[in-house]
């Protein structure tokens, strides 16, 4: 019988559908077997802090430097994520423990480097190590009775909890003085595959720990000229002080402990992905889940029963001649396809809409079929990125056709507006953003030559493509309305205050809000807090919802509004159908305020300017979304009706 396992989070995809097929992996990563003595590359990715937000490289530390520094060749993802992996000067070999080993010769720092590892620890940096290509992580112990217990006594209490945080800190303040972490004691985790030949076994990483430890030069006693050194007891050794107004004499020490794991290589990465609270993960989404179908039900069977109510009364009067004045949305059928101001505009965001909309939708996708796993670092972003540029010939497509329905005849100036409107958007905010990251030497200013690599993506693949897609979306027949329009446009009735763009904004934000803001607090956090995101399956299934429930409510929103005799849909529509953008923003604001630790100028600008694009994007994909649902309603209803 055939069968096929899809392991996730190791990006394995693994078919055998018959007995002598030789498993493959696409496209993630393969495992890597090791034999006991073989050398564990251990090298360095960034150092990373939330409360700046501004990654940096390795070496911008006066760490111990190999003979050679060699950076790895990035991804588009990589680069863009500040990550610039680099090796280091930590020796480590396969099932082969080190007790204490000297990294370099004693360093000296000079007063501008003790004053710069300073403020990186005040700013609470935490420096990231891969091996294997699986990322170090800190194991954080929570004891039952913490705050009662000290000491030996809380040792001897069993373990409440255990988590793990990315990447280790760099150091720790106490007052006004700042120590570093200058002895790393690596916890690297095996595990055996057995060989068919016999008794030999390939070794596989499947966990890499790290306790960092602040112990004074003096106090690890090298020797064997500096390869060699001890450690103190804990009880009688001194933190390595670093004192930002003078030289500080750094020994930078490690040692390694390998210890054999149950752990299969595939699910080696259950680790990191648990590090936040799973379980109130699922809760809540399940819940939201619930929620929303409910609410969409009950929607739902009000504006089916309405609307076979109004259609029924409106069929009857033509059947039985009544001369009653028509009232309701049927009064309006001879303006209500009327083409809106600036058709030109609003066809080309939606387009744009389209073009997120099949972008975010194949990335979902893709990532919960486990193809996009973190251990394929920089594959999502990627991907995300080309997928934008090819999907142009989507929105190019629909954005034309809309462009000839509206009565547009510029197609060209419509096809470049479309090509370029959004994308200019957000290439200049990132620029501006980019100026400033510059200005701070960080690494994640992307490099002049990965901005050009993006224009010529821009121009050479997105642009064509819109182009191609906005000409033969034009060439083709235009959206068949069920009725004419009149030539001369009827006066709107004065609105209610309730029927305010505003208001409706309001009202029609709340419920697509609902379906996903669980989702965004892990968002949020995998974004700001360095973390792990991973639940891919979720995602998908809020994506559903949200498409589900922005769909009802502007059909709900755009019933109302011509049960009102207000024929100005089309632009209405999209704002309001984006409403839930605008507690997105909302969301946002009280995440800085409650959840970040920012109080520069600059973190907090790359934090606003960042969130604005999301919230943009976010806008026009939600906007396209429940646009193009009513424009489906509002053609379904004018066809089911009699209208002479």
């Amino acid at each position: 019988m055939a069968a096929a396992a899809v392991e996730t989070w190791g990006g394995v995809l693994l078919l055998s559908l018959l007995p002598w097929v030789q498993p493959f992996y696409v496209p993630g990563v393969a495992p890597r077997d090791f034999q006991k003595g073989d050398t564990v590359d251990i090298k360095a990715v960034k150092l990373t802090s939330s409360r700046t937000q501004l990654p940096y490289e390795y070496y911008s530390l006066p760490f111990c430097k190999p003979a050679t520094v060699l950076y790895k060749g990035e991804n588009l993802g990589e680069v863009l994520r500040g990550d610039r992996i680099v090796n280091t000067r930590y020796t480590v070999e396969m099932n082969t423990d080190r007790n204490c080993e000297v990294a370099c010769s004693k360093k000296t720092l000079t007063v501008a480097e003790s004053k710069l590892v300073a403020e990186r620890v005040q700013e609470e940096y935490y420096v990231h190590l891969i091996a294997d290509n699986l990322p170090v992580a800190t194991r954080l112990e929570f004891y039952p009775n913490r705050e009662a217990a000290g000491g030996e006594e809380q040792k001897k209490e069993p373990l409440k909890d255990i988590q793990f945080e990315h990447g280790y800190r760099l150091g720790f303040a106490d007052g006004n003085k700042f120590y570093l972490h200058n002895h790393l004691s690596f916890i690297l985790y095996f595990h055996k595959e057995k060989l068919e030949e016999g008794e030999v076994h390939n070794y596989r990483v499947v966990r890499f720990e790290v306790v960092p430890q602040s112990v004074k030069v003096e106090d690890l006693k090298a020797v064997d000229i500096e390869k060699t050194c001890s450690l103190p007891e804990a009880s009688s050794s001194a933190p390595q002080e670093i004192d930002p107004a003078k030289e500080n004499e750094v020994l930078f020490t490690y040692s390694v402990r390998w210890e054999e794991s149950e752990v299969k290589w595939a699910s080696r990465w259950d680790t990191y992905l648990t590090m936040s609270d799973v379980q109130i993960h699922w809760f809540s989404i399940v819940n939201s889940v619930v929620v929303v179908f409910f609410l969409s039900g009950i929607l739902s069977m009000i504006i089916i029963r309405t609307l076979r109510k109004d259609i029924a009364n409106y069929n009857r009067e033509d059947d039985i001649e009544d001369t009653m004045e028509e009232s309701g949305w049927k009064n309006v059928h001879g303006d209500v396809f009327r083409p809106p101001r600036y058709p030109m505009i609003l066809s080309s965001l939606l387009g744009s809409g389209i073009q997120l909309f099949c972008m975010v939708l194949i990335v979902i996708f893709v990532a919960m079929l486990g193809m996009l796993s973190p251990s394929s670092r920089g594959a999502l972003m990627t991907t995300a990125c080309f997928l934008f540029m090819f999907m142009g010939v989507f929105g190019g497509y629909f954005a034309g056709r809309l462009y000839r329905t509206l009565k547009g005849h510029r197609w060209r100036k419509g096809a470049f507006c479309t090509a370029t409107l959004y994308p200019a958007v957000v290439l200049g905010v990132c620029f501006i953003l980019n100026c400033f990251i510059w200005g701070e030497h960080s690494s994640g200013a992307v490099p002049f030559t990965t901005m050009l690599a993006l224009l010529c993506m821009w121009f050479g693949i997105s642009m064509p493509l819109v182009y191609l897609g906005y000409y033969f979306g034009f060439r083709k027949q235009p959206y068949d309305n069920p009725v004419r329009t009149n030539q001369i446009p009827r006066q709107v009735p004065e609105q209610r205050w309730y029927m305010n763009k505003f208001v409706g904004i309001m009202m029609a934000g709340i419920l697509p809000f609902g379906a996903m803001f669980i989702e965004l607090f892990f968002i949020f956090s995998a974004i700001w807090e360095n973390q792990f995101y991973y639940l891919f399956g979720f995602l998908f299934l809020v994506f559903i919802i949200l498409v589900v429930s922005c769909s009802q409510i502007s059909i709900v929103m755009v019933y109302f509004q011509l049960c009102a005799e207000d024929y100005q849909w089309w632009w209405r529509t999209f704002l309001v159908s984006g409403g839930s953008a605008f507690y997105v923003l909302i969301y946002a604001v009280f995440y800085f305020v409650n959840k970040l630790d920012i109080v520069e100028f600059i973190p907090s600008l790359l934090y606003f300017g960042y969130t604005a694009l999301m919230v943009l994007s976010f806008w026009l994909l939600t906007g396209t979304i429940g646009f193009y649902a009513a424009y489906m309603f509002i053609r379904k209803i004018y066809a089911a009706v009699k209208i002479d």
